[in-house]
């Protein structure tokens, strides 16, 4: 007994020490950008933007290209954390790079482009997409990098490089990565997402600027506090360029029930998730307008895989924009989630 208990003892001494090791490595690698930090944009154009002119600009949330009509996902009650294969991977990252292809947008706001995580098989999908994506300035901002997420166990999500990505036919006078407050308690802030949003500007012919913000909230914290913080933050933000006299749209993943429009209208057998909220009724001020579609969701809850008429649907993407932006149209594409859980949506603008 006593050799087995020694031996026992030193299986446990050693998991311990691993573990300390492991945790202290998070802390040594844990990626704490600044509060703003500048940002380079690529193949940056030369066009500017015009006032009185009609253009677009489609968010979409791509999942990092795992995270199509098959899956499901351990934080919404699934079990599943990475793509099914990289052949599969390469095959929805085709897919969404055809659709922005093929939907030819002014500007593009994605989220969840990784460019090399372990759960997408190292595709490299902000490498691909920039190479397929001729006649745009792009601008990436990491807001998940972490060096080993250990969960779920079994097949963890491991090592991610995951950003925002904005694409734009106009010259980019100035582009940002603007951190969100509101952080997990430690040690689960090592895993989670570095929330942010990337704004770039670009100069209008009356010497404003179009001011573009990319943005992802949170999604899971109970009771809400860390997206309110992230609305209040937003809020304040915006509030201050509107002032300026520049123009403003912002648009990406809410995480939030996009005001006026109602789940209910789509199909399902599910109850309405825990982690969804509606915004709050007073973040909108009177200077700026929500610019959503809500006859196509643009989400679809992930505990199981895709089945028509059983998961439940929601709009939360979408475009709030300043009165100084005229709202032509707003469409959601309905791609039957085919490729990534979120649809895209397209605004169709014109700034006053």
């Amino acid at each position: 007994m006593s050799k087995l208990t020694k031996t026992l003892s030193l299986i446990v001494a050693i998991v311990i020490l691993l573990s300390l090791i492991f945790v202290c490595t998070l802390m040594i690698t844990d990626y704490k950008p600044a509060a703003v930090v500048n940002l380079t944009t690529e193949n940056n154009p030369s066009e500017a933007i015009k006032k009185n002119v009609t253009f677009s600009v489609s968010t979409f949330n791509i999942g990092y290209c795992g995270m199509d009509k098959g899956q499901d996902f351990f934080m919404d009650g699934g079990k599943g954390s990475r793509s099914s294969s990289k052949e599969e991977t390469i095959n929805n990252l085709d897919g969404i790079t055809n659709f922005l292809k093929d939907q030819n947008s002014d500007i593009y706001f994605i989220q969840e482009v990784d460019e090399k995580s372990t759960r997408s098989f190292n595709v490299n999908q902000r490498e691909h997409i920039s190479e397929e994506m001729d006649g745009y300035g792009k601008t990436f901002a990491y807001n998940y990098k972490v060096l080993w997420v250990p969960i779920p166990v079994t097949k963890p999500h491991g090592n991610v490089n995951c950003g925002l990505f904005t694409l734009s036919k106009f010259n980019i006078s100035n582009s940002a990565r603007f951190d969100y407050p509101g952080k997990e308690n430690w040690p689960r802030q090592l895993g989670d997402l570095d929330r942010c949003f990337i704004e770039t500007r670009t100069t209008v012919e009356d010497g404003k600027d179009l001011v573009l913000i990319n943005s992802h909230l949170s999604a899971y914290d109970k009771g809400g506090n860390i997206r309110h913080q992230q609305l209040s933050f937003l809020k304040e933000h915006i509030t201050n360029e509107y002032e300026k006299g520049n123009y403003i749209i912002v648009g990406g993943d809410w995480n939030h029930l996009m005001e006026d429009t109602d789940p209910t209208k789509f199909d399902s057998t599910e109850s309405f998730p825990d982690w969804l909220q509606k915004l709050p009724d007073n973040f909108k001020s009177s200077d700026f307008e929500w610019a959503v579609d809500g006859t196509v969701p643009s989400s679809r809850t992930v505990e199981f895989p895709y089945e028509k008429g059983k998961n439940f649907l929601s709009v939360i993407d979408g475009f709030l924009v300043s009165k100084n932006v005229g709202i032509e149209k707003v469409t959601g594409h309905n791609l039957e989630f085919e490729h990534t859980d979120h649809n895209p949506v397209t605004g169709y603008f014109i700034l006053k």
